[in-house]
């Protein structure tokens, strides 16, 4: 079955619904342009969103050390991720879906206009045709009437007895002339009956039939494009299942990736202040009246005990740049921290001066590479940044070795610093440097097994794994951190809080 051969004479329901599957094709590439607007906006307020929430400056930095401050932040990551997923599958659907339909609407549109005119051309013809035979008949009809009444004139004269020979013969010539032409006209007529026979035969059973098969696959063509365009829509957001699966993934791993524990224990190594707990308050007895002065109650006077709370507001001291304002543990901290900047920079400045030594040298020995007197600023400019990190390291380290080295009389601060009237053992000393070496044999005092897993990464630390078994070679004496001796001979500080006595 086909249009040419049952629809043959459907030609108004053919061009109604070649029309309305051209629109169908309109609608879906308008329906896949909102679709791919509600990606792109969802997209933008999910990066909005993201962007809104994502930390920034040095205080969030220092809360990203955190396992759950910084899960969120590879939460927030994830989604960006997943907004970008989101804005790529209306990218492709722009593309891949309206970019493609639009073109090959434009084409069917072109396609179904020449179809549709080569029926009305067609159709002209054999109605122009039609036309011509309607002519012919007309002229032949009255040929042959006058040629009958040409005849019937001609006996009429030829039996009136009044007339001549001549009126006669000239009624017989008339009739036969008239009967001549209309014999011809009846000629012109049947040629041109039989030539439309044919011209129609070819319209329905050839022409048309061919036009609107063309115009059936045309259709056909249509819907298979349209259904590629329908899968399409699924395919492309199918693509990037796997990514936004990972994006979801990696948010659960996130998720996952939290440890109350250690960051309770981040936040006890970022904020312990090294400081001793204030001693008892002793008895001052006044039931025994007032004495008199002597020259040691005058050089001694009554020691007076400030207020100490736990949970007081403590008034923030200016800012100092050997960090002596901040308690002994967090001082020292801060301290190796900006040590470990300084080599940082140091070594960069170390590694560009010999770049441009390096470059010199060349220049000396290839003249037409470059002339080794343009270096000569930059090479003084890194020898004085050199210079000047050397000296601020310098300063640094004596701060360091100071805040190390004066533990002991420090020992006597306790929580309030404007107060000194708490005594305190002097020769207690609860830091101890990290530098320390062990070269003498020293007998463990005990086992431990690690809780967590600890990075050593300053000078007199070591790393340690979760389950590891350690020999505990020095206490915790106040500090927080323990000396131990790994299976692997390796032996440094570790936070006590990170491991668990072995009876």
């Amino acid at each position: 079955m086909d249009w040419g051969s049952d629809l043959w004479d459907q030609y108004d329901v053919i061009d109604k619904h070649t029309q309305s599957g051209l629109d169908l094709v309109e609608r879906y590439i308008k329906f896949v342009k909102e679709r791919t607007e509600i990606e792109q906006s969802y997209a933008k307020q999910l990066r909005s969103l993201t962007k809104k929430y994502t930390k920034r400056g040095s205080k969030d930095e220092q809360d990203c050390k955190f396992s759950n401050h910084a899960s969120f932040q590879e939460i927030l990551n994830e989604l960006n991720d997943y907004a970008g997923q989101r804005e790529l599958i209306a990218e492709n659907m722009i593309t891949g879906i309206c970019v493609e339909l639009t073109k090959y609407l434009q084409e069917l549109k072109q396609e179904r206009k020449t179809h549709l005119s080569d029926v009305k051309k067609a159709q002209q013809n054999l109605e122009a045709s039609f036309k011509h035979l309607e002519s012919t008949k007309k002229r032949f009809a009255k040929e042959w009437a006058e040629a009958e009444k040409a005849t019937q004139q001609a006996e009429k004269t030829e039996n009136d007895l009044n007339a001549t020979r001549l009126d006669v013969e000239k009624a017989k010539h008339n009739a036969h002339a008239r009967t001549h032409t209309a014999e011809e006209c009846r000629s012109d007529y049947a040629a041109q009956l039989q030539k439309y026979n044919k011209e129609q035969n070819f319209f329905y059973y050839t022409e048309i039939p061919q036009i609107f098969n063309q115009l059936q696959d045309m259709d056909e063509r249509r819907i298979r494009r349209l259904a590629e365009g329908y899968c399409q829509f699924s395919d492309i957001e199918k693509n990037v299942l796997p990514i936004i699966s990972k994006c979801l993934e990696g948010i659960s791993t996130a998720g996952g990736k939290t440890n109350e524990k250690q960051d309770s224990m981040l936040f006890i190594e970022q904020h312990k202040s090294g400081f001793e707990r204030p001693s008892d308050v002793e008895f001052e007895d006044y039931s025994q009246g007032i004495k008199p002065a002597t020259s040691d109650s005058s050089l001694n006077p009554p020691k007076v005990r400030a207020k100490l709370w736990p949970f007081s507001k403590k008034h923030k001291l200016p800012a100092a740049e050997d960090f002596s304002h901040l308690p002994p543990e967090q001082r020292k901290k801060r301290l190796q921290g900006k040590i470990d900047d300084i080599n940082k920079d140091l070594q960069k400045a170390q590694d560009q001066s010999d770049a441009l030594e390096k470059m010199k040298g060349v220049y000396e020995q290839n003249p037409q590479m470059g002339d080794p007197s343009s270096l000569e600023p930059q090479i003084t400019e890194t020898a004085q940044n050199i210079g000047r990190l050397r000296g601020e390291l310098a300063k640094y380290e004596s701060w360091l070795s100071e805040a190390i080295g004066g533990e002991e009389s420090s020992n006597t601060i306790n929580n309030n610093t404007q107060h000194s009237g708490v005594a305190a053992d002097p020769t207690q000393n609860i830091y101890t440097e990290f530098d320390d070496e062990f070269d003498d044999i020293e007998t463990p005092i005990g086992q431990c097994t690690a809780l967590y897993t600890f990075e050593g990464n300053s000078e007199g630390t070591i790393s340690i794994t979760e389950g590891e078994l350690l020999s505990i070679m020095e206490e915790d004496k106040g500090d927080g951190w323990m000396r131990v001796l790994r299976a692997s001979g390796e032996e440094g500080y570790i936070p006590s809080s990170y491991v668990k006595l072995t009876p």
